[in-house]
């Protein structure tokens, strides 16, 4: 689990495996309704390319909505916007959101207390009757294809930002969309 604050906000960001959701759906109520006060987003990790692509979407929603210029009215679904660089929300959860099949999610939860995103993220686990697992979130060689297509990244965009590695510089690259993303907004 990684841990953080932004704006006087906690923001936490952890994996699950072997989930095994049933009804997206219900599942989605059930998590709301028992994590009050609490803006929950549920990502299939598959496609998420380390804690610094949902840190920096997280950071540009709050900013988003403190200064009035947010596309949602919901703190959560605002990160999901910025975590897949989309201005519609159908087509951010048909990229990021999770799915029937999805097994491997990432969670992140931004609450006013620690407290309130610890419980938050103890309800969610106990929802989810998956294991609780850190790497799931990391950008791994596995990832990597399947985020370049997904995020229609080419070959001369990497190479341009190139400085140490492959994955950092994909991570960068969707970091700056969700960061061209508020410009647009």
């Amino acid at each position: 689990m990684k841990e953080a604050e932004i704006n006087g906000k906690t923001l936490l960001i952890e994996g699950f495996k072997n989930v095994n959701i049933k009804n997206i759906d219900s599942f989605l109520k059930l998590a709301k309704e028992n994590t009050e006060g609490c803006h929950l987003q549920f990502f299939d990790s598959t496609l998420i390319a380390g804690f610094d692509h949902l840190y920096f979407a997280a950071v540009n929603a709050v900013k988003a909505f403190d200064e009035g210029y947010g596309i949602s009215k919901d703190l959560a679904v605002e990160v999901l916007l910025y975590a897949s660089g989309q201005h519609q929300i159908s087509k951010a959860i048909e990229l990021l959101g999770i799915k029937q099949d999805s097994r491997q999610i990432a969670v992140l939860i931004i609450a006013d207390t620690r407290q309130k995103a610890f419980n938050a993220l103890k309800k969610v686990a106990q929802l989810l009757q998956g294991e609780q697992c850190e790497k799931v979130v990391e950008l791994t060689d596995q990832k990597i294809r399947k985020i370049r297509r997904a995020f229609d990244i080419k070959d001369p965009e990497i190479e341009a930002t190139l400085r140490n590695s492959e994955k950092d510089a994909l991570t960068s690259l969707l970091i700056e969309r969700a960061a061209l993303l508020a410009t647009e907004a």
